[in-house]
């Protein structure tokens, strides 16, 4: 007969060995009742069930079977029926603590709709902006090579501001562009979670005129007379003596104005970016910093890279020389319209209902709020969401904000009325 204290060590190990089927049994149980049926199962119950379980004779009495507390093994049976007892409890408290906290009939759509917890956006940034921050290791993405450690620290230690109210699968993908966007990287993919943090995993920055030609496209380059102002990304027409090709500005340089002829070597780069002229007009040490502008072209002799498809790409690769004609975009109508309503005098604004005010509890219609100070309700953001051009109907309570149009003294006059 082995020594008491090994004896009780061996009733461990047996009782854990044995008892992870039935602690499994005892939580999938609780789990199952609380959830469906909010019932909890009584723990008498699943004792019995679990030492049933653990095949020992006749389930609770086996505690008292004199073949069991006679054996010489009776201790270590003993314990490990303990053991397993235990298991069973402890699995079973924790299935019926799931089963009460695990949301209800989850759905795929209820997940995508989830949004940052209320408390987290009210600590974070007020009520119409959220903070998310990055938590833990940046980490590498598969198929990419790593991160340099600096970039990887910087991006760990970044913090972004978004809109409160944007779902979080709407956050991840927010997050996920402007990171890729302000650190150039080839390619990054954001997890947050409702309090606010995200997990990132990232790809390193891509090197080289490949990243910025879309699928399906090639890079041509060609010697051209360059407008003034081309920048990447417009949209220019090449015409050459047997073809007219539209293609995306990749790379546009202007050649620098010299003495000699010939052409300057920095002008032929294809990789080259939108640029201006880079001439050094002094010494560098008293030279004047310049303000930051938008890499554009200066004008003249250069050469434009575009990238086009593969059957357009075939006569500018035989021509020596192209013109360009660069497009037009178009003019985006909501900077148009609030460029005209600032002409003619008027200015957004978002005003706040204050509680017992002329608006609170009022509609639109019977508030008459162009009528009485002279201002145009827009939109209306309250508790159920965004209402855009309201109708007469459409009920105002305290706390919801009010987008109006009018000029500088009529919203001035608006908000201390009705803030």
């Amino acid at each position: 007969m082995a020594a008491f204290p090994v004896e009780i060590l061996f009733g461990i190990y047996l009782g854990i060995l044995t008892g992870i089927i039935p602690g499994l049994v005892a939580w999938s149980l609780g789990f199952l009742f609380k959830y469906f049926t909010g019932v909890t199962i009584p723990g008498f119950g699943v004792v019995v069930l679990a030492v049933a379980l653990a095949g020992v004779n006749g389930g609770l009495l086996a505690l008292a079977d004199p073949t069991i507390t006679q054996n010489a093994n009776a201790v270590t049976i003993t314990t490990a029926i303990m053991v397993v007892l235990m298991i069973s409890l402890y699995a079973h408290n924790r299935g019926d603590t799931m089963g009460a906290t695990f949301p209800k009939r989850l759905s795929l759509k209820q997940l995508r709709e989830r949004t940052l917890a209320a408390d987290v956006r009210g600590a974070l940034a007020g009520r119409d902006e959220a903070r998310i921050r990055i938590v833990g290791e940046v980490a590498d993405m598969e198929g990419y090579p790593p991160l340099a450690d600096d970039l990887r620290a910087e991006i760990r230690d970044s913090e972004w501001t978004f809109p409160a109210d944007l779902r979080i699968s709407e956050l991840e993908a927010r997050l996920a562009e402007r990171l890729k966007t302000e650190y150039d990287l080839g390619d990054a993919a954001v997890t947050v979670d409702e309090r606010g943090r995200a997990s990132v995993v990232a790809a390193p920055p891509f090197s080289g005129l490949s990243k910025r030609v879309p699928d399906g496209k090639r890079a041509v380059s060609v010697n051209a007379l360059v407008p003034t102002g081309v920048a990447r990304n417009d949209e220019v027409t090449l015409i050459t003596p047997d073809a007219q090709v539209r293609g995306t500005v990749v790379s546009a340089k202007t050649r620098k104005p010299t003495a000699e002829a010939g052409p300057d070597p920095e002008s032929t780069g294809a990789d080259a970016g939108a640029d201006g002229d880079d001439a050094d007009d002094g010494d560098e040490e008293d030279a004047v910093p310049q303000p930051v502008r938008a890499p554009t072209t200066t004008g003249g002799e250069g050469r434009i890279t575009v990238a086009v498809t593969r059957t357009d790409a075939e006569p500018l690769l035989r021509a020596d020389r192209a013109r360009v004609v660069v497009e037009s975009r178009g003019v985006r109508r909501e900077y148009e319209l609030v460029s005209l309503l600032r002409r003619a005098g008027r200015r957004f604004q978002r005003v706040t209902v204050g509680s017992g005010g002329p608006l609170d509890g009022a509609t639109v219609g019977t508030a008459n709020v162009r009528e009485t100070y002279g201002v145009a309700v827009m939109a209306v953001r309250g508790a159920s969401g965004w209402v855009v051009a309201p109708r007469g109907s459409a009920t105002i309570s305290a706390g919801d904000e009010v987008f109006a149009v009018g000029t500088r003294e009529q919203l001035d006059a608006f908000r201390e009325a009705v803030a």
